[in-house]
């Protein structure tokens, strides 16, 4: 499987790697999560929770950091920080079609609460999800006593998984005709759009397979082709005046998690209506 170095977007620099990212490779896209302690801008009520305690909590668990990003920023004295974000999975679950990820989100400047999500990797497209329930988000602010919820935190997460499981499962079981992909396809538009006038690209669009694998029509597969396609971008289309143009990739951690739910919430919500 190939090796993905380091990107550099707009807003965000990261790094995801087929093996375990070692310290140094994630302090070179990501130094906020290495933060000794909260930036001198909060007030002594804030709360400083070291992401890189948790990150080695979590490997004493036996899960590796694959993925790690941190948003872009001016001003350097946030550079070591700012949000950031890492994805992490169970050394167990290196190879196979999918694996559960732990999605860890977090700030040291107040630009972000201290997040843990339920994920999952698909490998046939190197292409990470964020999945689960929005209720199941352990959100936790950074004031007061917070170790004992960043504990249970993680452990809520891990059990999300077996519901995960199946709710992929489900997926892969139930078959979509054209008009039900075209169906998935403009919610999926809708919610990154809003406005589907505004959508430099037709359903067709973002329901193209860009592999072999991509071209099955069960739930599972479409989601995640629309999934990528939104994600990724590069998708020809035409703009409002009619010019040739290519749809962007999502390039911010915030954007990136809310479609990544929103799209996997209209997935479930497919199911149930074929179900």
């Amino acid at each position: 499987m190939r090796t993905q170095l380091a990107s550099h977007f707009r807003n965000y620099t990261a790094r995801r790697e087929t093996r375990p990212l070692t310290d140094d490779e994630i302090r070179a896209v990501a130094p906020s999560i290495f933060a000794e302690a909260a930036h001198e801008s909060r007030s002594s009520r804030y709360t400083y929770i070291p992401t890189i305690d948790v990150l080695n909590g979590l490997k004493k668990e036996g899960f590796m950091p694959f993925m790690a990003c941190q948003t872009r920023v001016r001003a350097d004295g946030k550079r070591d920080h700012t949000k950031h974000m890492i994805r992490l999975r169970h050394a167990d679950q290196i190879t196979g079609a999918e694996a559960n990820e732990i999605v860890l989100l977090n700030s040291h400047d107040g630009s972000s609460s201290y997040q843990m999500l339920a994920g999952m990797f698909r490998f046939v497209c190197q292409n990470g999800m964020v999945c689960g329930e929005t209720t199941n988000d352990i959100r936790i602010r950074h004031n007061g006593n917070v170790i004992d919820q960043v504990i249970e935190g993680a452990y809520t997460v891990l059990d999300d998984f077996e519901q995960i499981g199946q709710q992929r499962d489900t997926m892969k079981a139930l078959s979509l005709n054209r008009a039900e992909q075209e169906i998935f396809a403009r919610g999926a538009l809708a919610l990154k759009y809003g406005d589907e006038e505004a959508a430099p690209i037709t359903e067709s669009g973002i329901l193209g397979a860009r592999r072999i694998e991509d071209r099955n029509d069960d739930l599972w597969t479409v989601f995640n082709r629309v999934q990528e396609n939104m994600i990724k971008g590069g998708v020809s289309g035409r703009t409002a005046q009619g010019r040739r143009a290519r749809t962007r990739a999502v390039t911010g951690i915030d954007q990136n998690v809310k479609l990544n739910r929103a799209l996997w919430l209209l997935g479930n919500e497919m199911a149930k209506l074929k179900g």
